[in-house]
């Protein structure tokens, strides 16, 4: 998949794969990946500055937690987080509509 078509899109990504759990930077990779069916992965240096940017904005709230015997962040989803994902969902509908009417054969 071309990096060019994601842009702008990561943060969306990162809120969609938040909203079942609180997940840390690595299991949001693992899901990311996961949910793509392989086809996105991404590194831990675009995924943790997303993360920590998403966190300032007040997205998601970040908490320290024992996982698995190691001291981690975890990232949950706040009611501003649940509020964006929704608002990009809708806009991803309208884009796809309007791009997808374009595409199609007449």
């Amino acid at each position: 998949m071309k990096s060019d078509a994601l842009r702008g899109h990561l943060d969306s990504m990162i809120l969609a794969v938040l909203e079942a759990q609180p997940l840390h930077g690595y299991l949001v990779m693992e899901a990311l990946q996961r949910r793509s069916g392989g086809a996105l992965g991404f590194s831990t240096g675009t995924i943790y500055p997303a993360l920590r940017r998403l966190e300032r904005s007040g997205y998601v709230r970040g908490e320290w937690a024992t996982v698995s015997g190691r001291k981690r962040r975890t990232y949950r989803l706040t009611a501003a987080g649940k509020r964006a994902l929704a608002a990009e969902r809708a806009a991803w509908v309208d884009f796809t509509t309007v791009v997808g009417g374009v595409l199609r054969p007449e």
